[in-house]
């Protein structure tokens, strides 16, 4: 009978579960950009490429004077100029300081990976809802955040079910269509609206507590009211904008109250929204000044789409409309529409704001907001 020696019968252990030889496990290949290009099918899956710059539209790239941290453009040469050979990603916020181009400028040029979902950023090849960035060849990091809970109820994934009446129109078409679709909302109480937004914008790691939309502040769902340590409901659509009040169905509709800061929503007032101005105090992520309100960077595209639903929503009693102007005073309109639709953009729908949608339609209002199931849809309203 043959005998073994000692290394043989240590090899053929190793090989036989698995830690030996050809049956170790391999890592993925990240995918090229051309193969990403090419694959935009909504699956999940590593990219590397070069940075090539921050696109500002579908087919711009802008290479230096960056204007945000919201995206950063891929290509398979770092001396690409041609958007349709990019690949444009998404960065969330919890990127943004350290992968952002406008706070790390000395990205352009160097080779990285990014994980995320293969799906259209900017009507253009992109990768979005990306959770890993590491420059090539190096571990990823993991991000800590904790999802929002999640509903029983699944959202409309493409033109069907919900939406069908909307399905293949664009411009006054699509406007009215979705209109018809979500206008007879239950209407609550605006008492009723306290415990609502309890539920629609909980703090996904606590329970205990509410996230305040200009401010980013966790803060007790139980601490509301009228002082300046309290939260309290602000109409992210101004009440002066129509006018309108919380006995009006527009003052009750939970899809455009958020919670925040008394003193904070006291300094937004009934501004309009547009970039630029100062640090608004206990908030100092977003600004203001005269004559218009800016919201911190991760709930910028939130606010547009609100705005986008109230538009829609409200055709008489008010008729509700949204312009490219500020100072829009007691007319039924705010601003600035052009600034709304680059936000929609810059700031595409997260979990938290998937999820809000989703207790909104579940339990309250049994009505959906449409530009967060299909964001395509401002442009083909407001193109």
């Amino acid at each position: 009978m043959a005998r073994w020696s000692p290394l043989a019968l240590v090899i053929g252990l190793l090989a036989a579960v698995g830690l030996y030889g050809s049956t170790a496990a391999v890592a993925a290949v990240p995918l090229t950009v051309a193969q990403a290009i090419a694959t935009q099918n909504g699956s999940a899956n590593t990219v590397r490429g070069y940075v090539v710059g921050q696109p500002t539209a579908t087919n711009t790239v802008v290479r230096s004077n960056y204007p945000s941290d919201y995206a950063l453009a891929l290509a398979d040469s770092a001396s690409q100029t041609s958007t349709s050979n990019m690949v444009y990603v998404q960065i969330p916020s919890a990127f943004r300081a350290s992968w952002g181009m406008q706070s790390n400028p000395s990205l352009l040029g160097k080779q990285i990976d990014v994980t995320g979902t293969l799906s259209a950023y900017f009507s253009h090849a992109g990768l979005i809802s990306t959770t890993a960035f590491a420059f090539a060849g190096t571990a990823p990091p993991t991000t800590t955040t904790t999802p929002p809970p999640t509903t029983t109820t699944t959202p409309p994934t493409s033109c069907e079910a919900y939406y069908t009446a909307a399905c293949g129109k664009s411009g006054a078409a699509l406007k009215s269509a979705l209109n018809g679709i979500i206008k007879n909302h239950t209407v609550i109480g605006y008492g009723a609206v306290w415990d609502a937004l309890m539920d629609t914008d909980q703090d996904p790691n606590n329970s205990n507590n509410v996230i305040l939309v200009y401010s980013g502040i966790s803060r007790s769902k139980a601490q509301h009211g009228a002082t300046s340590a309290d939260w309290n409901r602000e109409h992210v659509w101004a009440k002066s904008h129509g006018p309108f009040d919380e006995n009006d169905t527009p003052g009750n509709d939970i899809h455009h109250l958020k919670p925040e800061d008394v003193d904070v929503n006291a300094a937004r007032g009934s501004l309009d929204f547009d970039n630029g101005g100062s640090p608004v105090t206990e908030a100092p992520q977003s600004r203001k000044d005269g004559d218009s309100f800016e919201p911190r960077d991760a709930v910028k595209g939130d606010v547009a789409r609100m705005l986008f639903y109230m538009a829609v929503r409200y055709e008489s009693g008010p008729d509700l409309e949204l312009n490219n102007s500020v100072g829009n005073g007691s007319a039924p309109l705010m601003g600035k529409l052009s600034v709304l639709k680059q936000w929609s953009q810059q700031d595409p729908p997260d979990a938290f704001e998937k999820r809000r949608n989703q207790v909104i339609f579940d339990r309250y209002q049994h009505n959906r907001n449409p530009f967060i199931d299909h964001p395509e849809w401002v442009s083909a309203i407001w193109p």
